[in-house]
C-alpha cells in the first residue's frame, strides 16, 4: 500500500485529467487554496469527485513533496492544519502543535474492536508519518496483559510488510499498557500517573477512545473527567456506538456526557462517515451543475439506500440478537447517508454548517410505524455450498430459541419539505443475502412524452460505497449496429479502474486523523442523534412489544419478496434486466 502521505500529495498534484500534468509551481499555489478536512476529503473541488486521477510516472512517489524531496509527517500535518485553519474551516481545537506531546488512550484495549480496528489504524497512521512525532499510545483494560502480548493479539490485523518491520517495532516501543477496573477511581488515578510521565513540564493533548460495552460507559466517563483530564492541552473523547437503544436511553447518555464534557470535546464515531464515497456525496451534489438542479422531487422518483452482507451471524448471534439489524445498521449508517443525500446546501464547509443541515432534514422525517417496514429473518439454504449457508438464524446456538429479531429490514421514509415532498427514501439492509454491497441508488422519473413505445427504462445515479468504490449513471443508448434497438448502459467511474495508483485509506484512518486535527465534520452531533432515535424509537418499541413474526427468506437470496413489492409500491422500479459489471 502506498504511504498515505504520498497519496495525500498525489491528490494535490493531479487536479486535471489523466493526459495532462500540473507544473510544480501551480500545484504549490493550488495547495494553499485546496480545502481539506483532515487532509483526506475535499468538499469543494473542480471535478465531479473528491479524488483526482494520477498522471504520469512522477506520481509514483514514496513520501515525496512536489520538488521530489522527502516529505515527513510534520509537513503533512502542517498542510492539514493550514487548511483547517482557513477562514472556511476555522473550528475549535485545530490549533495543536506538532511539538506538543499527544497521548492516545484506548479503553477496551484487549477487546475485538481494539485489536481488529483501532490498533491497526494507529499503526497505519504511525507508519505513514501522519501523527505528531511525539505521540504515545496507552491501552487500558481489565485483562492483565503485557505490551508484547497485546502486540501478538493485534499482529494478524496490522498488514505489516517485511520492509516495515523496523517501523513496526518503533510503533510498539511507544505503546504502553495499564490493567485496571472500569469502576475504580484508584485505577484511573494510576492511569493518569502513567499519562503524566510523558507530559512533565509542558502542555500535552490527550485523546481517549472508548471501545467499551454500554454497561461500563457511565463509570468510565466519570472517572476520565475526574482523574484523567489534562490541564495544559486539549482533551478529546471518541465514543463508539451504540449510542443508546432508543430515544430515552440515548437522551440519558447525551445528558450524562454533556455534564462531563463540552460538545467540541466529543467525537461520536460512525465509521460509515469515513468511507470514501460517503464523504464524496457533498462534492457530487454541490460541485456539479449536471446533478444539482435535478436533485429534487421534480426529477427524482425514489431513492434506495442499500446495505447487504452475504454472511449470517457466524456464531455471534447472541450479540446481534440484542440489537437487531435496525439498530445495528439502519438507524445509524443508512440514516447518516440519507441525511447527506437529502440535506440542503450548507452555507459553508464548516462542520457545524453541514451538521446543521443534516439536523434540519432529519427533523422533516416523520416517525416510522410498522406499516412502513418489511422485516425478515433468514433460514438455511438446504442446497447451500457450506455449513454456514445451510444454517438459519435460529440454528445459531447463541441465538435465543424462538427469537423474532429481524436480520433483514426495509423501511420507507418520507421527508416533509419542499425539495422532497412525495419522494420515498427506502432504506434496505440485511444479512445472509446474495452479495456484499452498500450503495445509494437515485432513480429518476420516467421520460415524459415517450416516443420509444415504453422501451426506455429509468435513469439511475448509483454511488457505490463498497466493495469497489464507483459512481455510475444508468442510461439508455442505441445498441451498436445497423438496427435501431435500445439498451441499458452506463457512464462509469470505477475507482479501481480510474485511480489504479491510489490506495484509499480505511474509514477509521480518516476519522482518527480527523480527531487529531480537531475536525468534527464526519462525527455525529448530539442533536443529530436525538432526531435519529426519534424517527426509529416508536417502531423499535412496537417490535419489542408486539413481537411480529419476521418473513422468512433463504440464505443467499435477495431477501423477502415482500420487500420488492414494497419498493414497487413506493415508486422504485426494479427491472432485473441489467447488471453493472465492475471494471478492474
Amino acid at each position: 500500500m502506498r504511504r498515505l502521505s504520498s497519496w495525500l500529495h498525489a491528490r494535490f498534484r493531479a487536479r486535471t485529467d489523466s493526459t495532462s500534468s500540473v507544473p510544480d509551481e501551480l500545484a504549490e499555489t493550488s495547495l494553499e487554496n485546496y480545502r481539506l478536512t483532515s487532509g483526506l476529503s475535499c468538499l469543494v473541488c473542480m471535478t465531479i469527485v473528491t479524488i483526482p486521477a494520477l498522471s504520469g510516472s512522477n506520481h509514483h512517489l514514496n513520501s515525496r513533496n512536489f520538488d521530489g524531496e522527502s516529505l515527513d509527517g510534520e509537513q503533512a500535518l502542517a498542510i492539514i492544519r493550514r487548511n483547517l485553519k482557513s477562514s472556511a474551516m476555522d473550528t475549535e481545537g485545530t490549533h495543536f502543535d506538532c511539538n506538543c506531546p499527544h497521548i492516545f488512550v484506548v479503553f477496551g484495549a484487549s477487546g475485538d474492536l481494539a485489536k481488529k480496528k483501532i490498533y491497526p489504524t494507529l499503526w497505519w497512521l504511525f507508519r505513514d508519518n501522519l501523527l505528531p512525532s511525539d505521540t504515545k499510545f496507552i491501552g487500558y483494560a481489565r485483562s492483565k496483559l503485557s505490551v508484547a502480548e497485546l502486540k501478538e493479539k493485534c499482529r494478524q490485523y496490522m498488514k505489516v510488510k517485511d520492509d516495515q518491520l523496523d517501523k513496526f517495532e518503533e510503533f510498539w516501543s511507544v505503546n504502553f499498557y495499564v490493567a485496571g477496573s472500569y469502576d475504580s477511581r484508584r485505577d484511573f488515578e494510576l492511569l493518569n500517573q502513567e499519562i503524566s510521565k510523558f507530559e512533565v513540564g509542558r502542555a500535552a493533548n490527550r485523546l481517549f477512545y472508548l471501545a467499551l460495552p454500554p454497561s461500563v460507559f457511565e463509570s468510565v466517563t466519570v472517572h476520565i473527567r475526574n482523574t484523567c483530564m489534562g490541564e495544559k492541552g486539549w482533551n478529546r473523547i471518541i465514543v463508539e456506538k451504540p449510542f443508546g437503544r432508543d430515544a430515552e436511553s440515548s437522551n440519558v447518555l447525551s445528558v450524562h456526557l454533556a455534564k462531563l464534557f463540552t460538545e467540541d470535546q466529543l467525537y461520536r464515531i460512525d465509521h460509515y462517515l469515513g468511507k470514501e464515497m460517503v464523504q464524496n456525496l457533498m462534492t457530487i451534489r454541490f460541485g456539479n451543475q449536471i446533478f444539482s438542479p435535478t436533485w429534487n422531487r421534480a426529477h427524482v422518483a425514489s431513492v434506495l439506500i442499500t446495505f447487504k452482507e452475504p454472511f449470517g451471524t457466524q456464531g455471534r448471534g447472541g450479540y446481534f440478537d440484542d440489537f437487531g439489524i435496525i439498530r445495528d445498521v439502519m438507524q445509524n449508517h443508512l440514516l447518516q447517508i440519507l441525511s447527506l443525500v437529502a440535506m440542503e446546501k450548507p452555507a459553508t464547509c464548516h462542520p457545524d454548517d453541514i451538521r446543521n443541515e443534516k439536523v434540519k432534514v432529519l427533523k422533516s422525517i416523520k416517525e416510522l410505524s410498522i406499516e412502513d417496514v418489511v422485516l425478515g429473518q433468514y433460514v438455511g439454504n438446504t442446497s447451500g455450498p457450506d455449513e454456514d449457508s445451510r444454517m438459519g438464524y435460529l440454528d445459531d446456538p447463541t441465538v435465543p430459541k424462538g427469537s423474532v429479531t429481524p436480520t433483514y429490514a426495509l423501511a420507507v421514509l418520507k421527508i416533509n419539505n419542499e425539495r422532497w415532498d412525495g419522494v420515498p427514501f427506502i432504506l434496505r439492509c440485511g444479512k445472509a443475502l446474495n452479495e456484499r454491497k452498500a450503495e445509494v441508488r437515485i432513480q429518476y422519473h420516467d421520460v415524459p412524452g415517450d416516443i420509444f413505445d415504453g422501451k426506455p427504462k429509468r435513469n439511475e445515479l448509483v454511488i457505490r460505497v463498497q466493495p469497489g468504490e464507483a459512481l455510475y449513471v444508468k442510461m439508455m443508448t442505441k445498441s451498436p449496429g445497423i438496427t435501431f434497438d435500445m439498451e441499458e448502459t452506463e457512464l462509469d467511474l470505477t475507482y479501481g479502474h480510474r485511480y489504479k495508483d491510489v490506495a484509499l485509506p480505511d474509514a477509521y484512518e480518516r476519522l482518527i486523523l480527523d480527531v487529531f486535527c480537531g475536525s468534527q465534520m464526519h462525527f455525529v452531533r448530539s442533536d443529530e442523534l436525538s432526531e435519529a432515535w426519534r424517527i426509529f424509537t416508536p417502531l423499535l418499541h412496537y417490535i419489542e412489544r408486539e413481537r411480529p413474526e419476521p418473513i422468512k427468506y433463504v440464505y443467499g437470496s435477495r431477501g423477502p419478496k415482500e420487500a420488492d413489492r414494497k419498493c414497487d409500491e413506493n415508486n422504485f422500479k426494479y427491472y432485473g434486466s441489467y447488471k453493472w459489471h465492475q471494471k478492474h
